[in-house]
C-alpha cells in the first residue's frame, strides 16, 4: 500500500534500471529461478495441452463410441482420460510448487534490501534525516518493501505465466481454425479498450485512495500523539469534525476506485460468454459445412477461455508492478545516497606511560587514551587525550545562502565547562554538532587536542565526547541495557555506580523490577524528568573526557537539579564540558560563559566578568530580557 508521500498513480522513472537492480538481488537464487520459469512453462503448457486433448478425445474416442460401441476404443478412451489427468495433476503441482519457491525467493530478496536499506541508514549523515521525515523514511521500509514483495511473490510469476498461456494459446487457436481466430481477436479489441478505460479510472481513484488514507493516517497519528494537548483545550469536537471530512474524502475516493474495480471483471465474465458465444454458433456453422470437425470446436471453445483470463489477469497485475517498481526505486534511491564521508586517519587507543612518561599503545583499557596519528614519512606519535577544544575562525551554515556561525573562535582547556547562553537560533547546538563532527566546517578549524578534528576518524572523535540532549531518547529494554548503551562492555557495576552519580539510582531502586524495568515506547512509563536522569547515567558510564549538555536539565525540576548537581560536578573533574542551557542559574560556575547573538560571540568571560560588564548577559540575567 503506497504511503502519504507517495503520489498518486506513481510510476518508476527508470523502470529498465530499477528491474535490473532487482535481478541483481535475485542472482544468488539463480538455480531456484530456473526452477520456478520450469515449472510455471509446465503449469501454463498442462493447462494448453489438456485443453488441446479435448479434439482427440471427442474425434478419436467419443463420436466413435457413440457409432459403435468395442471394448478396444473404451480402454483408449480410458487412456486417454488418464494421461489427461496425469497432465492437469502436473500442471497443479507444478503451480504449488514455484508458489512456494517464489515465496521463498521473494523473502529472501526482501531480507537483504532491508539488510543493505538498514545499513545504508545507519551510514547516512545527520544531515540525512535532518531533511527526511521520519514517515517518509519508514515508507521505504512497510509500503515499498510490501508492494516489491507482492510483485515477486505473485506478480512476476502470473505475468511469466499468462504470457507463456496468451502465446501458447494463440498458436494452438491458429493451428486449429484461422477462422474462429479471427472472431476472437475481434472480440478481444473490445475486451482491450474496456479494460483500458476502466482500468484507467480505477488506478486514478486508487491513487487518490491511496493519497487520501495517508492523510487520513496521518491526522490519526497526530492526534494519538498530541491526545492531552486536544484534551487540556477541550478540541475533541473539533477534532472529530475535522477527521469526518478527512473520512468523507477517503470513502468517496474508495468507493469510486472500488466501484471500477469490482465492475472490470462482472463486464469481462460478460464479455467472455458472449464471445463464447459467438465462437461457438460460428464453429457450429464451420462444423456443419464440414470446414471443422466437432473435436476442434469444443477445443477451440476451450481455448477461448483461457485465452481471454490471463489477458485479463495481466491487465490487473500491470498496476502493482508498476506501483512495486516505484517502490523499489525509492529504496534504491535511499541505498544509493551518498554515505557520511570520513577522511581521518587518527584513531583513538588506550595506553600506558613508561616509566619515562613516554605513551604506548596498550590492548587493554587503562583509563589513559591517546590519539594514534600516523605520518606520511611512517612513523607514529601519541597524544593523550586531555579534552582540549579549540575553534578558529569557524564559519558555518546548514544552508549555503544563510549562515549561522560567523567567525567564532574559542578556546577550552581541559577540565574547563564552558556554557553556551543566547537566545533560540543563535548557534549554540550547531557548536556543539561541530564538535563530534554531525556537520563539517567549510571554512575555519576545529582542533581536538590539537589535531585538526578533520583528521580524526569520526567513530573514534565520537567514542571519545558523550552528551545529554534535551530530546531524550530511550530503547525498548531494561533500564540497565539503557545506561549500559553508552558503554556496551560496561559491568552491572559500573552502570548502577553511573546511575548513582547522576542520582538516578534513588527512583530506579523503587521500580518494582528495579534496574531490570523494561522501557517500552521511549520510556512512556517514566516521567521527564527521570528519563533525564536515565541519560545523564547514560552519559557518566561512557566516562569520555569531553562531555556535552545540550539542555540537559531542562526537564528536570529544581530540587531534582539541585540533587544532580554534586553528581554532575564530580561527573565533570577532569572533563572539558560544554553546556548548553536557557536556565542561567546551572551555568553560574562555569569557567567561561560565552553569549551568542545571530551566530557571533559577542560577549565571554565567567559569571562575575559579565555581569561586571553589565551587558547582554547582565541584562539576561537579572531578568531585564528573557531567553526565547
Amino acid at each position: 500500500m503506497p504511503g502519504p508521500n507517495r503520489k498518486p498513480g506513481a510510476k518508476p522513472k527508470n523502470a529498465k534500471k530499477t528491474l535490473r537492480r532487482i535481478l541483481g538481488y535475485l542472482t544468488e537464487k539463480k538455480i531456484l529461478l530456473g526452477i520456478v520459469l520450469i515449472l510455471i512453462a509446465f503449469s501454463s503448457l498442462a493447462q494448453i495441452v489438456g485443453a488441446s486433448f479435448l479434439k482427440v478425445v471427442i474425434d478419436d474416442y467419443i463420436t466413435p463410441l457413440s457409432m459403435n460401441y468395442t471394448s478396444e476404443l473404451m480402454a483408449g478412451f480410458i487412456r486417454v482420460l488418464v494421461f489427461i489427468g496425469g497432465i492437469y495433476l502436473i500442471g497443479a503441482a507444478s503451480t504449488y510448487i514455484y508458489s512456494r519457491l517464489m515465496l521463498t525467493i521473494s523473502t529472501n530478496t526482501l531480507y537483504k534490501l532491508r539488510t543493505d536499506l538498514f545499513r545504508k541508514m545507519e551510514s547516512l549523515p545527520i544531515k540525512y534525516f535532518d531533511t527526511h521525515t521520519h514517515g517518509e523514511l519508514m515508507s521505504r521500509y512497510t509500503n515499498d518493501t510490501d508492494s516489491l514483495r507482492e510483485m515477486l511473490s505473485n506478480s512476476v510469476a502470473n505475468i511469466i505465466s499468462s504470457s507463456i498461456s496468451v502465446v501458447g494459446v494463440f498458436i494452438m487457436m491458429v493451428i486449429y481454425s484461422w477462422q474462429l481466430t479471427i472472431v476472437v481477436i475481434l472480440m478481444l479489441f473490445v475486451i482491450l479498450r474496456l479494460i483500458k478505460f476502466i482500468g484507467g479510472k480505477s488506478g486514478m481513484y486508487f491513487g487518490k485512495q491511496q493519497q487520501n488514507i495517508g492523510i487520513v493516517n496521518g491526522y490519526i497519528e497526530e492526534m494519538i500523539e498530541g491526545q492531552k494537548v486536544v484534551k487540556v483545550f477541550c478540541h475533541e469536537n473539533e477534532s472529530k469534525e475535522e477527521f469526518d471530512k478527512l473520512n468523507s474524502a477517503l470513502c468517496e475516493a474508495s468507493t469510486s476506485a472500488n466501484t471500477y474495480a469490482n465492475i472490470l471483471m462482472p463486464i469481462m465474465g460478460n464479455l467472455s460468454h458472449i464471445q463464447y458465444a459467438i465462437t461457438a454458433i460460428v464453429g457450429g456453422i464451420l462444423t456443419i459445412n464440414g470446414v471443422i470437425s466437432l473435436g476442434t470446436v469444443i477445443s477451440f471453445l476451450q481455448f477461448t477461455r483461457n485465452f481471454t483470463m490471463p489477458i485479463t489477469q495481466m491487465s490487473q497485475q500491470f498496476n502493482a508492478i508498476l506501483t512495486a517498481m516505484a517502490g523499489a526505486e525509492r529504496i534504491f534511491e535511499m541505498i544509493d545516497e551518498t554515505p557520511e564521508e570520513d577522511n581521518g586517519y587518527v584513531t583513538l587507543v588506550y595506553a600506558k606511560k613508561n616509566s619515562d612518561g613516554t605513551l604506548v599503545e596498550s590492548n587493554k583499557r587503562t583509563g589513559i587514551w591517546a590519539w594514534k596519528h600516523p605520518h606520511k614519512d611512517g612513523t607514529i606519535t601519541y597524544t593523550e587525550v586531555r579534552g582540549e577544544v579549540e575553534f578558529d575562525d569557524v564559519v558555518f551554515g546548514y544552508d549555503e545562502n544563510k549562515i549561522v556561525l560567523r567567525d567564532v573562535s574559542l578556546y577550552a582547556k581541559p577540565g574547563q565547562k564552558i556554557a553556551f547562553v543566547g537566545s533560540t537560533g543563535a548557534g549554540k547546538t550547531t557548536i556543539t554538532n561541530l564538535i563530534n563532527r554531525f556537520y563539517d566546517v567549510p571554512d575555519g578549524k576545529i582542533r581536538y587536542d590539537g589535531i585538526n578534528i578533520n583528521k580524526i576518524k569520526k567513530d573514534d572523535l565520537r567514542r571519545s565526547m558523550a552528551m545529554v540532549l534535551q530530546d531524550t531518547h530511550l530503547f525498548t529494554g531494561t533500564i540497565m541495557e539503557n545506561i549500559r548503551y553508552g558503554k556496551l562492555d560496561a559491568t552491572d557495576e559500573e552502570v548502577i555506580a553511573a546511575a548513582k552519580l547522576a542520582n538516578a539510582d534513588f527512583f530506579i531502586s523503587h521500580l518494582p523490577q528495579g534496574y531490570d524495568t523494561m522501557i517500552t515506547s521511549d520510556g512512556t512509563n517514566l516521567s521527564q524528568g527521570q528519563r533525564q536522569l536515565l541519560a545523564i547515567a547514560r552519559a557518566a558510564v561512557a566516562d569520555p573526557p569531553v562531555l556535552i549538555l545540550d539542555e540537559a536539565t531542562s526537564s528536570i525540576d529544581t530540587r531534582t537539579e539541585r540533587l544532580i548537581e554534586k553528581g554532575m560536578d564530580s561527573l565533570m573533574v577532569g572533563r572539558t564540558v560544554f553546556v548548553i542551557a536557557h536556565r542561567l542559574s546551572t551555568v553560574r560556575n562555569s569557567n567561561a560563559i560565552m553569549v551568542l547573538e545571530n551566530g557571533e560571540i559577542i560577549e565571554r568571560g565567567d559569571h562575575d566578568d559579565l555581569i561586571a560588564q553589565k551587558g547582554k548577559y547582565y541584562q539576561l540575567y537579572t531578568g531585564m530580557f528573557e531567553l526565547s
